[in-house]
C-alpha cells in the first residue's frame, strides 16, 4: 500500500494528511505537541468554562475553501457560527467604520463610499465560488477562469495605502487599513491590498465565521476525516532527524523552511538550499486573553456586537504602526485585535464571564510586556474595561515559538508576505510545495496561499504529491 508520513498536525498538516488518507494512501502524522492544531487550537486556560482560542480565531477564508469543503467537516462535527457584526474598526469621535456579512448593507452603513464600496467588491464576492480555486492558489499555473481573475487581480497589486483612496471618509479609509493590516507588511508597498481584498471577499461571501466549541473543532473534525479513512496520528513527536520519520513513498512537512533546512540541508538542491535560508519573517505578535465580566463596554455600539474589533485608530495611524514593527520598533499606539468570538458563539463564555481576545502587532522577537500597551489601547475606545477584567494571561512571542516552532520570533504567519513570498511562497517554482528532494513536499503556511486555517497549503501539497506518485507509477 502507498504510504505517506506528514511531519507537523497544524491545520496544513491535517488538511494534506486527510486528503491523502481519502485517496487511498496509508497515513501516519507526527506531531510535536501534546495535541494536534497547531494555530486551530483552543483551551480554558484562564479559567475553568472559558473557552480561548490559542491563534487562529476568526475564518473568514476556511468558510469557503475548497479543501475543507472536500472534507466535508460539517459531517464530523464542525459547526460555523456568525455574530450580528463582522468586524467593526472605531475611530476617536466615536464613529466606526462597521462591516457586515452583506456587501449591501455594508456600503449602506459607509453612507458617501457606499457606491465605491458596492463597485470595488459585489463582482467578486458574486463570483468567489468560482473565483476562489484561481484567488488563493498557486500564481504560477493556467487560472480556471482567466477573466474573472483578471478583474479581481488588479486592484490586489496596489499599495494598501493607494487603494485607500478611493474611500473619501475617515470610517471607510479605517475599515480598509484595518483589514489590510493582516497582512503585516507597511501598507505602502505593493501587493498589500490582496490579502485585505482576499479576507473582505471571502468574508462578505461567508462571513467572518467562528467554529462553535472553539478553533480546536476544526482540527478535530479534520483528524476524525482522517481517522475514518484508516489513518494515524502520534503526538509528542518531535522530529528533529529525518532519520526518525518512517519509511514511506511521500513525506509532507508542515514546518517552516528553516526546520526543513535542519532535517534534509544536506539533501536539498543548492538553489533550494539557498532560498530556504534566506526566507524572511514576519513581525511577531504579543497576545493578551481577558476575562471580562459583562463584555467589553465599547463606547461604539456596533463594536459591541462584533467578532471581530480592530483598535488601530486612522488609516495613517495604523499605517505607521505597521511600519515601526517591520522596522523593529514597537509602536507607541500598536495595532491590536480584539476577538469577541463568544458572540457567536455563547458556549465559550462562563455565566457573565467573557472571553476576550486581543493581539497587538509588535516586532519580530519583542521581548518586552505589551500588555500594558493592549490595556491602553482598549481602554481608549472601552472606558472602563480594565474594572471589567476578572483575569488575565499573555502569551508574548517567545511563548509562541516555543508551543509552535513555525511561529518563530512570534511571527503567526510563517513569513514576510513580501511580494514574492505572497505570490511565490519560500522560492520561485512551478511547484511551491516541491523541496526539491524527490518525494519530499512543503506543505505550511509559508507555501501559497499563505496563513488561515483554510488548509488549502496542506491541498495544494496533497495534490503535487498524488502527482508525483502517479508520475512515478505510470
Amino acid at each position: 500500500m502507498t504510504s505517506a508520513v506528514v511531519v507537523g498536525a497544524g491545520p496544513n498538516g491535517l488538511a494534506a494528511a486527510a486528503l491523502l488518507a481519502r485517496a487511498g494512501l496509508e497515513v501516519t502524522v507526527l506531531e510535536a505537541a501534546d495535541e494536534t492544531g497547531g494555530g486551530t487550537r483552543s483551551s480554558e486556560a484562564l479559567l475553568p468554562g472559558l473557552l480561548h482560542d490559542h491563534c487562529s480565531a476568526v475564518h473568514p477564508t476556511a468558510v469557503t475553501s475548497p479543501a475543507l469543503r472536500a472534507l466535508g467537516l460539517e459531517q464530523h462535527g464542525l459547526r460555523w457560527r456568525l455574530a450580528d457584526i463582522d468586524c467593526v474598526h472605531p475611530l476617536y469621535d466615536g464613529s466606526a467604520g462597521v462591516l457586515l456579512r452583506s456587501v449591501e448593507d455594508t456600503a449602506r452603513l459607509l453612507g458617501p463610499d457606499g457606491g465605491r464600496y458596492r463597485a470595488l467588491l459585489a463582482a467578486p464576492v458574486r463570483h468567489w465560488d468560482a473565483l476562489v480555486h484561481d484567488a488563493l492558489g498557486p500564481l504560477l499555473r493556467i487560472p480556471a477562469h482567466p477573466l474573472l481573475l483578471a478583474r479581481f487581480g488588479p486592484p490586489t497589486t496596489l499599495p494598501a495605502t493607494v487603494l485607500a483612496r478611493f474611500f473619501r471618509t475617515p470610517q471607510a479609509r479605517a475599515l480598509w487599513a484595518g483589514v489590510a493590516a493582516h497582512a503585516l507588511r507597511p501598507l505602502s508597498r505593493p501587493f498589500t491590498s490582496a490579502i485585505g481584498l482576499g479576507i473582505l471577499t471571502a468574508g462578505h461571501a461567508a462571513g467572518w465565521a467562528v467554529a462553535e466549541g472553539g478553533s480546536r473543532s476544526i482540527a478535530r473534525s479534520m483528524e476524525s476525516v482522517l481517522r475514518g479513512h484508516g489513518g494515524t496520528v502520534h503526538t509528542g513527536v518531535r522530529v528533529t532527524d529525518r532519520r526518525q520519520l518512517p519509511p514511506a513513498d511521500v513525506t509532507l512537512l508542515d514546518l517552516d523552511p528553516g526546520q526543513v533546512l535542519a532535517l534534509y540541508g544536506d539533501r536539498l538542491p543548492p538553489r533550494v538550499r539557498a532560498a530556504y535560508r534566506r526566507f524572511r519573517r514576519a513581525p511577531g505578535v504579543f497576545k493578551l486573553d481577558l476575562a471580562v465580566e459583562q463584555g467589553v463596554p465599547w463606547t461604539n455600539e456596533h463594536a459591541r456586537r462584533a467578532a471581530t474589533v480592530h483598535l488601530g485608530g486612522p488609516l495613517a495611524e495604523v499605517a505607521r504602526a505597521e511600519r515601526d514593527v517591520v522596522a523593529g520598533r514597537m509602536p507607541e499606539q500598536p495595532f491590536v485585535l480584539v476577538g469577541q468570538q463568544y458572540l457567536a458563539d455563547p458556549s465559550r463564555s462562563a455565566g457573565d464571564v467573557h472571553p476576550v481576545y486581543t493581539y497587538a502587532h509588535v516586532p519580530y522577537g519583542y521581548d518586552a510586556d505589551a500588555s500594558e500597551a493592549i490595556l491602553r489601547r482598549l481602554e481608549r475606545f472601552a472606558p472602563g474595561v480594565r474594572d471589567r477584567i476578572v483575569a488575565q494571561q499573555a502569551t508574548p512571542p517567545a511563548r509562541f515559538a516555543a508551543g509552535n516552532p513555525n511561529f518563530a520570533g512570534g511571527d503567526i504567519i510563517t513569513g514576510a508576505k513580501t511580494t514574492p513570498q505572497l505570490l511565490l511562497g519560500p522560492r520561485p517554482a512551478l511547484d511551491p510545495y516541491a523541496t526539491g528532494v524527490p518525494g519530499v513536499f512543503l506543505c505550511s503556511a509559508a507555501t501559497p496561499p499563505g496563513p488561515g486555517a483554510h488548509g488549502l497549503c496542506g491541498a495544494g501539497a496533497a495534490t503535487a504529491a498524488l502527482r508525483h506518485l502517479g508520475a512515478g507509477t505510470g
